[in-house]
């Protein structure tokens, strides 16, 4: 089963509708033990960083993430979910991340912001996730992003800069995209997650 927290941030329904392709059952959940004990985990996210970590807070989400990387039980961020999982963020102050990665989530240097629509990805040599589909574009709605990381498997895209597209590091996963709304490649994306669970 997998289970997509809900914590008030993100295409919950969509994100629903996207996961169920996979062939896999899909549930909506708050509840903190179900969300734990999940073949594999959502954390979707739109917004502001503060406002999602507000909210991931009062479902001890924070706590879940860094739980289930404790027992290497795969977690895959999607959006502002990717962000939170970061240190911390700089959108309308200063705010504490769940720390999972040590980087900062910084405005991008573009002069048009946000950075709206499909943009290509450069994945990393070895992705899981990007595999068959590395040619592909993916739909990014975002005005903050993270230019310089250094863990993981990194696949990057350019936005009048590079910053970071997506993150696979052991059982945590991340997109900046939206697989959800980026068809189907981003659905193909969904199942090579889903098949590494």
């Amino acid at each position: 089963m997998l289970a997509i927290l809900d914590y008030g941030s993100g295409n919950v329904r969509s994100a629903l509708r996207a996961f169920e392709t996979s062939g896999e059952d899909v549930v909506l959940t708050s509840d903190y033990s179900v969300a734990l004990e999940a073949k594999g985990l959502v954390v979707p996210g739109v917004g502001a960083f503060g406002a999602c970590m507000d909210g991931l807070r009062t479902v001890k989400g924070d706590q879940l993430v860094r739980e289930r990387l404790a027992l290497q039980r795969p977690t895959l961020g999607i959006c502002v979910g990717m962000q939170i999982f970061f240190n911390n963020g700089v959108e309308h102050g200063d705010h504490e991340g769940v720390g999972i990665w040590p980087a900062t989530v910084e405005k991008l240097s573009a002069p048009v912001l946000p950075h709206m629509g499909w943009n290509t990805v450069t994945p990393a040599s070895d992705s899981q996730l990007f595999k068959g589909i590395e040619g592909e574009s993916f739909y990014f709605v975002h005005s903050y992003g993270v230019t310089q990381c250094g863990v993981g498997r990194q696949s990057w895209s350019d936005y009048d800069g590079r910053f970071l597209a997506a993150i696979e590091d052991g059982a945590i996963s991340a997109t900046q995209f939206h697989p959800e709304k980026s068809g189907d490649a981003g659905l193909a994306l969904i199942k090579n997650w889903v098949s590494t669970l």
